[in-house]
């Protein structure tokens, strides 16, 4: 009997939905980066991209706990000298509410060409709509 192995024509891949409402930044942000990965599958493979394609819905509603609201600050360098741009996460959550989970996730994921590639799989919408019907997605629950 020989071990299976798994190779990227081969890979199946679903779609899972994910509703941000109330739920804690952190937990969704691994949850979806581990789907990302492929790591919830029997056959990853940690040098492919197995991983399946998630769609996050809410994400304006998105919790964090504590004072982040307040002392979270997301910096950005906008490329010309003294361009250092700072932004509290609520005023990020006011402007673009998407780039609290992109953000999130993104740095869940490797930092390679591999991990860009698994990061364009990431969906992320701020209202409860989305235009991904036809690959009827899975809901999935995030405790």
């Amino acid at each position: 009997m020989s071990t299976e192995f798994p190779s990227k024509n081969g890979v199946v891949r679903q779609w899972h939905v994910i509703d941000a409402q109330d739920v804690v930044l952190g937990k969704l942000a691994s949850k979806a980066a581990m789907i990302l990965m492929g790591k919830t599958k029997p056959t990853f493979t940690p040098f492919l991209d197995a991983g399946d394609h998630v769609i996050v819905i809410n994400a304006a509603k998105v919790k964090v706990t504590g004072r982040k609201e307040e002392d979270k600050i997301y910096r950005h360098f906008t490329g010309y000298p003294g361009g250092l741009v700072e932004k509290s996460l609520r005023r990020v959550r006011a402007e673009k509410p998407i780039r609290l989970i992109e953000d999130a996730v993104a740095g869940m994921l490797p930092k390679t060409k591999l991990g860009k590639q698994m990061y364009r799989k990431l969906k992320v919408y701020a209202g409860d709509k989305h235009p991904h019907s036809a690959q009827q997605p899975v809901p999935l629950a995030v405790r």
